[in-house]
Parts: C-alpha cells; sequence; structure tokens
C-alpha cells in the first residue's frame, strides 16, 4: 500500500525544508570563515538523518563562533534550537544534531584525522552555494 499523495507531499515538503535549513547552515559557517564546506545528502545511507554540513576553523574561538551563529540563523529561518549540541567544551569537533540534519564544526587538524568526506564519500554533495 502507498502513502497517500497528501502524505508524500508533505513528507517531501519536510525534506525541502530540511534541506533549506542545512543549506543556511553551510552559508553561516562560510560567512564565518568555515573551510572546505560541504552539504552531503546522507538520506539514502542512514535512517535516522537526512544531510550532514561538514566545515571546518583554523582555532577553537572560530569553531565556537561558528556552533553559535549557526543556531541562531538556523532559528531566524524558522528552524529550531539543536536537539543535541557536543564537544562545545573543548570545540575541536562540535557535533550540532538538529535532528533532521547535523553540523559537524571541526578544528582544522582533527577535520583532517577524522577524514568524515571519506567516510561518508558514497554521499551525493549537494549545492549549497549562491
Amino acid at each position: 500500500m502507498t502513502a497517500p499523495s497528501g502524505d508524500r507531499a508533505r513528507a517531501a515538503l519536510a525534506l525541502d525544508q530540511t534541506r533549506e535549513w542545512a543549506v543556511v547552515a553551510a552559508r553561516t559557517a562560510a560567512d564565518k570563515g568555515g573551510e572546505d564546506t560541504l552539504l552531503l545528502d546522507v538520506s539514502d545511507i542512514l535512517a535516522i538523518t537526512d544531510a550532514f554540513v561538514i566545515t571546518s576553523g583554523f582555532n577553537t574561538r572560530q569553531v565556537r563562533t561558528m556552533a553559535e551563529e549557526i543556531e541562531a540563523r538556523v532559528k531566524e529561518a524558522g528552524g529550531t534550537a539543536p536537539l543535541r549540541m557536543e564537544g562545545l567544551d573543548d570545540a575541536r569537533w562540535v557535533l550540532m544534531d538538529f535532528g533532521d540534519f547535523v553540523v559537524h564544526i571541526f578544528l582544522d587538524e582533527a577535520r583532517r584525522y577524522y577524514q568524515l568526506e571519506r567516510l561518508w564519500a558514497d554521499s551525493a554533495r549537494l549545492a549549497w552555494q549562491p
């Protein structure tokens, strides 16, 4: 049995909204000096989230600033605060879990060490730049 067309339309609208907020997060990271910012569609690989934003900063202050600004701008765009945020204390790898998308903000050397892009290399990269 397939879902009624109204359910499919609502699901498509929710996915579009999720991607819009993920784009806001990616653009905000770039505006704050985030390096090599990526937006990955992980919806075909993971059941728990639809997209990853991955970016990095040169120092812990920049990483914290990106996290704070991403939270503020996603809220301004109609999104919610992250459900969970981890890593803000040492700011080597801040994970912001918004539910339908997750933002990873790395200190540059931590990003090179963990290489999330390589781990999720099969994921489609989504355009986010204007």
